[in-house]
């Protein structure tokens, strides 16, 4: 029996494992898909807002030739630290439920990708799940058209087609962005009065010419109300509608943690169900030997936690644990 089971392999997950180890606790990591998937999912050509030493884990240099990283040297970086620490990693195999035993240790069960169910025991849980497989859908007619994603990769597919962004965020300003440079018309419909205030400093005096210019067209105090397989509808928030061309949605509404793990284990969660009670000081919640680590203890609002802070929870788990051992 490990003396912790840590439930998602990315920067979060992957610290607490360190940090068990250089306190010679044994883990195992489990994670759905592999490594640091979430950043996997990152569109391809993403440069982090952070410095490299911010990303940083297990005291390894994250040694790059610019100040910030992008995504493919992110990648390259946590699997090295992976490799070096030879963490003991399970890849594709994803925790459906947690079972309190009576000893107070936990049993959770298993899915392998081939479909093949398990369980594993341990003393203790850590629960570091990330948010990208779970977008916030809109709920209007039409999002489940083929023509709409919720996630932004790279802009090739969108080379010349009337591509809509629905958001404000820098996640929709940096693919409109992207889209101008390979030809696409872009429209962007946002439902504040402008573009988020948290845009790139840098980044907004280029965006904010290019709509002056005519190359985005910008609808705020708007919304889609409906997707069509060539047209969008947007309602401006006095009602007013207008059709729109339309070949592509990117729907750019921001993810939200999965918290049935959490639920099911017993975990207090907010009245809105959003954010699980637990110590700041060590990541316990409210089952005993059960922690949560990375944006899982944020709430309603992902950005609460980010790689930055959230690499530090393995440590304050690491050091109670060895407080109640």
């Amino acid at each position: 029996m490990q003396d912790v089971l840590i439930i998602g392999a990315g920067p979060c997950g992957l610290s607490a494992a360190i940090e068990c180890g250089k306190r010679g606790l044994s883990s195992e990591l489990i994670d759905k898909h592999n490594v640091v998937h979430s950043i996997y999912l990152y569109p391809t050509h993403m440069q982090f807002f952070s410095t490299a030493e911010m990303l940083e884990i297990g005291n390894i240099p994250f040694a790059i030739s610019n100040d910030k990283p992008y995504r493919d040297e992110a990648l390259a970086y946590y699997r090295r630290v992976a490799k070096h620490y030879n963490l003991n990693l399970s890849p594709y195999e994803e925790a459906t439920s947690i079972e309190k035993l009576p000893d107070g240790s936990f049993r959770v069960h298993t899915r392998k990708r081939s479909g093949v169910e398990s369980y594993r025991e341990a003393k203790n849980v850590v629960i570091s799940t990330g948010y990208f497989d779970h977008p916030n859908y809109i709920g209007i007619p039409g999002e489940d058209l083929e023509k709409v994603t919720h996630y932004f990769r790279e802009a090739h597919p969108y080379a010349g087609m009337k591509t809509a962004i629905i958001g404000g965020s820098n996640s929709a300003v940096d693919a409109a962005m992207e889209l101008i440079r390979v030809g696409a018309d872009v429209s962007v419909i946002y439902r504040g009065k402008e573009v988020s205030e948290n845009i790139k400093p840098w980044v907004r005096p280029l965006f904010e010419g290019l709509v002056t210019k005519g190359k985005i067209k910008v609808y705020v105090e708007s919304s889609v109300t409906e997707i069509r397989e060539t047209s969008i509808t947007v309602t401006s928030n006095d009602g007013n509608e207008q059709s729109i061309d339309n070949d592509f949605v990117l729907a750019l509404t921001g993810f939200r943690p999965d918290r049935k793990l959490l639920a099911s284990s017993g975990v207090e969660l907010d009245e809105d169900m959003e954010k699980p009670h637990y110590n700041p000081e060590t990541m316990e919640t409210t089952v005993p030997g059960l922690y949560v680590a990375g944006v899982i203890a944020s709430g309603r609002n992902a950005n609460e936690v980010f790689i930055e802070t959230g690499r530090l929870h393995g440590r304050l788990i690491a050091e109670h644990l060895m407080t109640k051992s």
